[in-house]
């Protein structure tokens, strides 16, 4: 599950998996004193509690943590964990897609961030065919879908309430650009091609959970490139 709370990444583990102490830079219990200002770098929590996730939340929603690089939490129960975090949020779920054409890859720009195609799905709607109708409105172009990417979560704050959204995303292969321009009604400012180097450098000016996708898919696609 690949959460990103206020573009965070938080990664959750069971206490059993493995993990490489020296790859954080602090090691923390539930039981410990910090602040905001202790979590800096990578930051890993060992048996982590509800308590400790609601207080954590609550931190995160009145700090920037702008020196948090990730939080890995370490948990008895993995997946009873995620489902108190969920709890904490309302659920939003959509969909979008990573186009191709020709080895290049689509980005638009919106609110002056790189970001992909993705929308809301409507009610009880295929995540497939969701990904598929937001992509060619935003960028008004045709496209056939292809294989499933791994899925993103991530938190924003609405009218007072705290979502969560999921985000399913899909490989997609471009049949017709030639009437493509952005969605003015979404705020999309620009829909460019790039190459997969042109997609890598302005990562920095994206949100964590779309360089996630990406990064996985060029990684992904050069791994096919050298097999073949």
């Amino acid at each position: 599950m690949n959460v990103f709370i206020n573009d965070i990444p938080l990664i959750i583990k069971k206490n059993s998996e493995k993990i490489y102490k020296h790859r954080y830079d602090l090691i923390l219990n539930p039981e410990d004193e910090f602040s905001s200002k202790d979590l800096v770098g990578d930051v890993l929590v060992r048996d982590v509690t509800d308590v400790f996730i609601d207080r954590l939340l609550r931190m995160m929603e009145v700090k920037k943590l702008k020196k948090l690089t990730s939080l890995t939490l370490l948990a008895r129960k993995k997946g009873r964990l995620i489902l108190h975090l969920k709890d904490q949020f309302r659920i939003v779920k959509a969909a979008g897609g990573l186009v191709t054409k020709d080895g290049m890859v689509l980005m638009i720009s919106r609110f002056n961030k790189w970001d992909l195609p993705k929308g809301k799905l409507k009610k009880e709607e295929d995540p497939g065919i969701g990904a598929l109708r937001e992509v060619e409105e935003e960028c008004n172009i045709k496209v056939s879908l292809g294989e499933k990417l791994p899925s993103t979560w991530h938190s924003y704050a609405y009218n007072g309430n705290k979502i969560l959204k999921k985000t399913n995303w899909y490989t997609m292969q471009c049949l017709d650009d030639s009437l493509m321009k952005p969605q003015a009604e979404e705020y999309i400012e620009e829909v460019r091609w790039m190459t997969p180097q042109e997609a890598l450098s302005v990562l920095d000016d994206s949100y964590a959970s779309i360089a996630l996708v990406v990064r996985h898919y060029l990684s992904e696609a050069a791994g096919e490139t050298v097999e073949k």
